[in-house]
């Protein structure tokens, strides 16, 4: 069995996807930046491009900002900001990816005063931690619109207020949102939205920075005047294609293939219902259609994501930038869940190839496996 459940990692990119990509390779060699023909055709695809992800989010296309992926949109959003200006105050939510933390991390070690905006026990930001963790002096306050781990939507609304009312610019990722629910980015209010390819069955290696025209960004890279002057470098004209592609069909996809995800989720969470010992997490909040994190009491959450990828089964224990690592999920220890449970948490994400079948073949290696793992003597028996 060759079972992937692991779309909030990458997707696999789509056949309309791949064709444009593989029709830009064979095709013009231009370099977008040079002034003959096959330069302007190249130019012309990244326009096209632009365009395609733009209508994404309804915006203008001189409002979107490409990069290499969505690590380096999230550190342009905090360099942005903070670049050349002497140290205030930023906030970012407990629960965000690394490549938003660690920025803020390196922001703190420079000066900068770096407060947590703390979630509930359902991974929710609230009103109330919002307004312990923004103060008059804060510049920029970072929260993302999908949790990568729990699925979780924050209230963008609430966010956006917030930093209003302290005269903060609001940024936020939303790389593992689009393509699974609607954006808006005006009515999102957000000053500054991440997104990236390879999560909406793009290419890996591009995203995109979308920008408030009144908004003034610093560039992260120095060299040539591509991208506005905001991103020096030769554009990976195949890439952004691909992801135009993938955008423009995740438009045109979005409602169908929510229904479906969130069908599929249900069909998985009443199997996991039946067993006590399955904790899901973050079931009362209104989250993303294809996540679900759980943990098996008692279970380490890498043996079981081994066991289940030697049946040919490919889950998650949380991020996959962060694997290898052996720390418990941040994001569930933000929410109060004990280390140890924390630790053993796996995420499984579903994607437009999820059927049915794979859910019923999931619940029952599942449980094939704990109770394998239960005699062996890993835990307490199932």
């Amino acid at each position: 069995m060759r079972l992937y459940l692991d779309y909030n990692a990458s997707t696999p990119v789509d056949e309309p996807v791949r064709d444009a990509m593989l029709a830009c390779l064979d095709g013009s060699p231009g370099n977008a930046s040079s002034s003959h023909q096959f330069g302007r055709a190249a130019r012309a695809r990244i326009d096209a491009a632009r365009e395609q992800v733009a209508a994404l989010v309804g915006v203008k296309p001189a409002q979107v900002i490409f990069t290499s992926g969505g690590t380096e949109a999230n550190n342009l959003a905090l360099h942005a900001v903070t670049a050349g200006r002497a140290p205030g105050r930023i906030a970012v939510t407990a629960i965000e990816h690394p490549s938003v933390l660690e920025p803020a991390r390196q922001l703190q070690r420079s000066g900068w005063t770096l407060d947590l905006v703390g979630v509930d026990g359902q991974c929710r930001v609230t009103a109330e931690t919002l307004q312990a963790g923004l103060h008059r002096e804060t510049r920029l306050l970072s929260a993302m619109t999908a949790n990568n781990e729990t699925g979780v939507l924050q209230d963008l609304g609430l966010l956006a207020e917030a930093a209003r009312r302290v005269g903060a610019l609001f940024h936020t990722d939303a790389v593992q949102a689009a393509g699974k629910v609607a954006l808006d980015f005006a009515a999102s209010g957000a000053q500054l939205m991440t997104l990236s390819a390879h999560k909406m069955y793009g290419p890996q290696g591009v995203g995109a920075l979308i920008v408030d025209p009144a908004v003034e960004l610093v560039p992260l890279l120095s060299g040539g005047g591509q991208e506005r002057g905001l991103r020096a470098g030769t554009e990976n004209v195949a890439g952004i294609v691909g992801f135009g592609v993938a955008a423009e069909l995740a438009a045109s996809r979005l409602a169908d293939r929510s229904a479906r995800l969130r069908s599929l989720r249900e069909r998985l969470e009443a199997g996991l219902a039946r067993h006590p010992q399955i904790q899901v997490f973050a079931r009362s909040a209104e989250r993303l259609p294809n996540t679900v994190q759980l943990a098996v009491a008692g279970f380490d959450g890498e043996a079981l994501l081994m066991q289940l990828d030697k049946a040919g089964i490919a889950v998650s224990s949380g991020s996959a930038c962060s694997s290898g690592k052996t720390e418990p999920s941040h994001v569930l220890l933000a929410m109060g869940v004990d280390e140890p449970t924390a630790r053993g948490a796996i995420r499984i994400s579903l994607g437009k190839d999820t059927s049915e079948a794979d859910i019923d073949a999931l619940l029952r290696i599942l449980q094939e496996r704990i109770q394998w793992l239960a005699r062996a003597g890993s835990a307490v028996g199932w």
